[in-house]
């Protein structure tokens, strides 16, 4: 018998709040299938406060609480039977982010949990990337926020090794990551990738897929290192308002593809690798996918 449920992931990061919900389609002798029903993204950029002030300004405060009432009422009404909410980077280096937390909890009756580097990437690989990776091939997986960014490497289908950097877009927009800490990754990804005689990318984030959308590229294949040099030499040879209106991009995503596209681009550099695959998934999923696993370990 078919059985059909809902559930709700809430991703609360430095350059944006999303609200996943996906339908969860079990069958007895069938694979689960996972299937996204809505997905809500509101562009509250809660790093451009955070890495300079170490505070959520009252304004973002307004729209958070705003943002969760909205939510709340959009899970309440797909029937949405459980849900998590995770905030990543800025609200963990937020000094009032526990205070948002609880606020939040208070009016809307939504739950945050803050949770660190180490979890969101742990979280992260709880997604479809089995589907993607070949068990005899080797890759980095890179995930750009707007806080931090997330690296996975995979070989032969396991994981290698994990680690989240304080390298993201708003805090490369603000000036606020030090030459030092691009060596760090630098040195931390070739050092990890100096073993493996060949390594491909897997990206992750809005703006990766949004260059892949551009790319007229077939869902599965690759977008080469050439092809994204030249995308970024395009990137930055316009204005952020050349950007908005020739390449028809959101206003909050018109400023950070630039250094988006840089870190990608230094990801495979460093790992000498010639391709990134972009399969569209994230921390949103692997919430939804952690929420199915403890229900089918229970």
């Amino acid at each position: 018998m078919l059985t059909i449920e809902k559930y709700g992931a809430i991703d609360i990061g430095s350059n944006a709040v999303r609200l996943l919900i996906s339908s969860i389609h079990e069958e007895e002798g069938k694979t689960t299938r996972f299937k996204k029903t809505s997905l809500v993204r509101v562009p509250i950029r809660l790093g451009a406060d955070v890495f300079k002030t170490k505070h959520v300004s009252d304004e973002n405060i307004t729209r958070m609480i705003d943002a969760m009432q909205a939510y709340q009422l959009l899970m309440k009404t797909h029937k949405v039977v459980k849900y998590k909410a995770c905030a990543t980077s800025a609200m963990r280096e937020a000094e009032n982010g526990e205070e948002l937390v609880n606020l939040i909890k208070e009016r809307t009756g939504i739950q945050i949990d803050i949770i660190d580097g180490k979890d969101e990437a742990a979280i992260i690989a709880m997604t479809d990337l089995h589907e993607l990776i070949n068990t005899d091939a080797t890759y980095l997986y890179v995930d750009v926020g707007g806080g931090s960014t997330e690296f996975t490497l995979y070989h032969n289908g396991k994981t290698v090794v994990s680690k989240s950097f304080k390298l993201g877009t708003v805090r490369l927009l603000n000036n606020l990551v030090s030459d030092e800490s691009w060596r760090d990754v630098e040195y931390w990804i070739k050092e990890k990738t100096s073993d493996y005689s060949r390594v491909s990318l897997i990206g992750s984030g809005g703006n990766i897929n949004n260059i892949f959308k551009n790319s007229g590229k077939s869902i599965g294949k690759p977008l080469s290192f050439l092809y994204l040099s030249s995308y970024y030499e395009l990137l930055n040879s316009l204005t952020y308002e050349e950007r908005i209106w020739q390449l028809n991009l959101n206003q909050d995503r018109a400023d950070v593809i630039v250094p988006a596209a840089r870190i990608y681009l230094s990801a495979m550099k460093w790992s000498g690798a010639k391709d990134i695959y972009v399969p569209k998934i994230g921390l949103s999923d692997g919430i939804i996918k952690s929420l199915y696993s403890e229900k089918f370990n229970k």
